[in-house]
């Protein structure tokens, strides 16, 4: 299996895919500006490790607005992960109409670096992934 599982926590799964070379970030349940700010964190750190480039968001099984999280994530870790290599980012959009509202904020405070994309489904998302 190309999938390998790095970290696992109520709010996110954190795995990297071997076999596409990319990060993928599980969210799940309720957000907040603490499990976002953790996420991050950790997101950033295994992205390191694996020394990988690009990220696959999936925020399919977040039931929350996490609005409160927008700024930090657009002006102080987005030019982290970019920092620390990230070239392209692909996120998958919640159902839920107030999680998908956060992550349109946190884009208004995010640069050109990194490439991100966001996606309603995603199948989708892993097609622009590979050919970036």
């Amino acid at each position: 299996m190309s999938l390998q599982t790095l970290l696992e926590t109520p709010h996110i799964t954190i795995s990297y895919d071997h076999l596409e070379e990319w990060l993928l970030a599980d969210w799940h349940g309720d957000q907040d500006l603490t499990s976002v700010q953790h996420g991050g964190h950790e997101m950033l750190r295994l992205m390191q490790g694996q020394r990988c480039h690009k990220v696959l968001n999936d925020n399919t099984g977040v039931t929350s607005m996490w609005s409160e999280a927008a700024e930090w994530a657009g002006k102080v870790w987005f030019p982290a992960m970019a920092g620390a290599g990230l070239q392209y980012f692909a996120w998958v959009y919640s159902p839920n109409v107030y999680s998908r509202l956060s992550t349109d904020l946190t884009l208004q405070f995010t640069g050109s670096s990194p490439v991100v994309s966001t996606f309603d489904d995603i199948e989708t998302a892993k097609v622009w992934l590979r050919q970036m």
